[in-house]
């Protein structure tokens, strides 16, 4: 009678254990998390300001007002970046689900989601700091 002894498992070469090494899928998720929980606490923040006006159309205008500053208005266009990142990359992860061939051609589609978030912020930035400033 022969007693079989039991290979040892390979040790993984993963470092860490973990599936994620830093690149363009697992940046896509965690940037589409934060822009998504971002976006969320506007929408929170924005819902409670805009129900203000009910309660005291005073206290309303005083928000409002506080939001009318340039710093404010700088960060709005966080705002708007995160926004547009989070429909882009939206738009890639329907590709990536629905699409037969999009989980091959995901890397070049978050590069192409890059790409569109520079040029739309390109382009909105310049406009809204004028709007902002006065320029």
């Amino acid at each position: 009678m022969t007693i079989e002894v039991p290979t040892p498992r390979k040790k993984s070469v993963i470092p860490g254990g973990t599936l994620y090494r830093g690149r363009e899928g697992m940046w896509s998720w965690v940037l589409h998390r934060i822009t998504g929980i971002g976006i969320y606490f506007f929408l929170l923040v924005h819902i409670l300001d805009t129900a203000l006006v009910r309660v005291s159309p005073e206290a309303y205008n005083a928000v409002i007002g506080a939001y009318q500053t340039p710093l404010m208005g700088v960060a709005e266009i966080g705002l708007v970046g995160a926004v547009v990142f989070h429909a882009f990359n939206g738009l890639r992860i329907i590709l990536v689900d629905f699409w037969n061939i999009g989980a091959r051609h995901h890397v070049a589609m978050f590069y192409v989601v890059l790409s569109l978030w520079v040029v739309t912020m390109l382009a909105f930035t310049p406009r809204h700091l004028m709007n902002v400033f006065g320029w």
